[in-house]
């Protein structure tokens, strides 16, 4: 593909960050980044049913071709880690539903692939996130900072073979 578009996620119950990327050959354009936050002190299903109409309208306003998504990975807060898993669930969904390709990477693996080390600290893969996009100031907040990493992510592996469901 010489020319795709990227939607990176960073998937929670609160927020969502998502991220808009398009690569034409091995140039990047972020198009757009920002979270969509759901209703405060509200049950999980009506925050999942938000972020299932906010993922609904980013495919469709932006109609990517990957979805690039965070990988659950919870160690000690099993409710977080089954809501969040509730919150992938219904993006995934949609991202199935629209035949996009499916992308899946762990904190780990981001920051291994962007500055070499997996233990790097946020504010290096912020620096880097600067001059890779060659931007003035670090994105805010840091969902949509980790979404724009996950788009990139899904650009950078684009040529491999990703799996397409439908």
């Amino acid at each position: 593909m010489s020319n795709i578009r990227i939607l990176g996620i960073d998937p929670w119950t609160t927020t969502v960050g998502f991220a808009i990327i398009d690569k034409q050959n091995q140039i990047y354009s972020i198009i757009d980044y920002w979270v969509f936050s759901t209703t405060p002190k509200v049950p999980i299903y009506d925050k999942v049913f938000e972020i299932w109409n906010d993922i609904i309208e980013i495919i469709k306003k932006y109609q990517p071709d990957i979805i690039s998504i965070e990988k659950l990975y919870f160690q000690n807060n099993i409710k977080t880690g089954i809501d969040v898993a509730q919150s992938r669930w219904v993006i995934l969904y949609e991202a199935m539903k629209h035949n996009l390709a499916i992308q899946e990477y762990t904190p780990l693996q981001v920051k291994k692939a962007i500055t070499g080390n997996g233990q790097a600290k946020k504010a290096q893969l912020q620096r880097a996130l600067q001059i890779i996009f060659r931007m003035e100031e670090i994105p805010k907040p840091d969902d949509a900072a980790d979404a724009i990493w996950l788009a990139y992510m899904g650009g950078l592996n684009s040529n491999k073979n990703i799996n397409n469901y439908l």
